[in-house]
């Protein structure tokens, strides 16, 4: 029995390579998607096929490519390219689905499968998306079954090339339309694109706007530089990110995870400013742009992430709708709202995940970087600037947010601290409980919650606390922590 964890959910499938991630487990979950795509398309359904691009990928995508083909599909071969380029990609050229060979912000070590699909009716939202919740369980189910996904010879599928380089960076340029950027700004950025999928785009990115741009790490080599994940410990060694930004007197600096789905940010200054202002500075963007649009404004986000988000719809006569963690159900819930009529404006996540509907329904790092800068230079503000604008929207101090996490043998150990918590807080005055995703825990007057919940990508439990200060935000940590034992 192997140790090395396999994760499966609606973040498609990751593992160590060679360990938990082996030839048989890749190949047969890629025959799983591929057969959930035929009965969804029906036959030779095109799969457009990218990857982020760390090193090894080129065996994954063979194994990923041999399943699709066996199971019916017929495969269209992007090779290196962000999750928000295939899903642009499958979009512009009117393909049934995307597969990126990708383990996001996960070390070296680590790589898997990230599905996207498109609609399949006149009815349905237009747009490529992660598949929904019910989806990724039932191929989940699937996969841990034991029907045979081959078809006979003469129903495999094709496999051809595509050259998808700069799908993403055009893709915002169309958006650009409504108001929202303000190109040849004169501003300077530095991205850190961990030598993976980001850089081309990044690249081209700064050429079609005219932004001057320093790259970091912009090889595609595949070899990370330092851990993936964009995080202030991450980025904060000698000559990186942190460093850069002050010493080449740049404007901003950006850094991407392998697959470009995620972006943090750096202040002039040199400051981490933290992976929840991402969709913080990104919605204050679209919120502030002159934009013709009808309907009620409504920003999506998950349980887990920034109450800045409601402060900033307030300020701006719109609202925020919740959704369980998970960038599937997210965009689920901007698709149902904007079928009812309503502006969506923009969705994400905390962890530097915005979504941008004008342009693609994936989370995207180039989207992102273009609404700061655009924020930017209307604004005429720094970003450590922009920051203290949405600090002041309670009273200057912002919040402070603690994650911690605790191991897990398996998501469902997770579900009597869930239920303890529910029934403690259940009947407290001002404290209001949400149990789509884990337990949320929300005190409006105190601008505080606290969230507990296992995991989809991971073998651990998460607890999240937030309130205007740090001893609150501690506090209301041990707090809910002690309940979980």
């Amino acid at each position: 029995m192997v140790d090395a964890p396999l994760m499966l959910g609606v973040s498609g499938l990751r593992g160590i390579v060679g360990e938990s991630l082996t030839p048989e487990v890749t190949v047969r979950y890629a025959g799983v998607v591929g057969a959930a795509l035929v009965e969804r398309y029906g036959p030779a359904p095109s799969v457009a096929m990218g990857a982020d691009g760390r090193v090894g990928w080129q065996s994954i995508a063979a194994c990923v490519r041999a399943g699709l083909l066996g199971s019916g599909c017929s495969v269209v071969e992007l090779g290196v390219a962000t999750t928000p380029t295939v899903g642009v990609v499958v979009d512009q050229e009117g393909y049934d689905a995307g597969v990126v060979i990708t383990a996001s912000h996960n070390p070296q070590a680590w790589n898997g499968v990230k599905l996207l699909v498109s609609p399949t009716g006149a009815g349905e939202p237009v747009g490529c998306r992660a598949p929904s919740a019910d989806d990724s369980a039932a191929i989940v189910e699937a996969f841990r079954g034991d029907g045979d996904c081959w078809r006979p010879p003469e129903e495999t599928g094709l496999p051809w090339a595509a050259d998808a380089d700069a799908a993403a960076a055009h893709a915002v340029l169309f958006a650009m339309e409504d108001g929202v950027l303000v190109p040849d700004n004169g501003l300077r950025m530095v991205v850190d694109s961990v030598n993976s999928s980001g850089a081309a785009v990044a690249r081209e990115f700064a050429n079609v706007f005219g932004v001057e741009l320093v790259q970091l790490h912009g090889l595609s080599s595949g070899v990370f530089p330092h851990t993936p994940e964009p995080t202030a410990e991450n980025l904060s060694d000698a000559g990186g990110l942190c460093d850069a930004v002050p010493g080449l007197k740049a404007d901003v600096g950006f850094a991407q995870d392998p697959d470009a789905d995620r972006l943090a940010v750096v202040d002039e200054t040199g400051r981490y400013i933290g992976e929840e202002y991402t969709l913080a500075l990104c919605a204050l963007s679209l919120l502030t742009a002159e934009r013709d649009r009808e309907g009620e404004r409504v920003l999506v986000a998950n349980l887990s992430t920034s109450r800045m988000i409601d402060d900033i719809a307030a300020a701006h006569g719109a609202r925020v709708v919740r959704t369980p963690v998970g960038e599937a159900n997210v965009v689920e819930a901007m698709k149902r709202l904007a079928s009812e009529g309503c502006d969506v404006v923009v969705g994400g996540e905390g962890n530097g995940g915005v979504i941008w509907p004008d342009v693609v329904h994936v989370r995207d790092s180039v989207g992102s970087m273009a609404l700061v800068l655009s924020l930017m230079a209307r604004s005429g503000k720094s970003v450590s600037g922009l920051v203290a604008e949405i600090d002041g929207l309670i009273g200057g101090k912002g919040y402070t947010i603690l994650k911690t996490k605790r191991p897990l043998t398996s998501q469902e150990d997770a579900a009597p601290a869930v239920s303890k918590i529910a029934a403690r807080y259940g009947s407290e005055s001002g404290a209001a409980v949400d149990t789509q995703d884990g337990v949320r825990i929300d005190w409006a007057e105190r601008k505080a919650w606290v969230h507990v919940r296992a995991s989809n990508t991971e073998p651990i439990m998460r607890l999240i606390a937030e309130a205007p200060g740090e001893d609150e935000a501690r506090s209301l940590a041990e707090q809910v922590g002690s309940l979980i034992g």
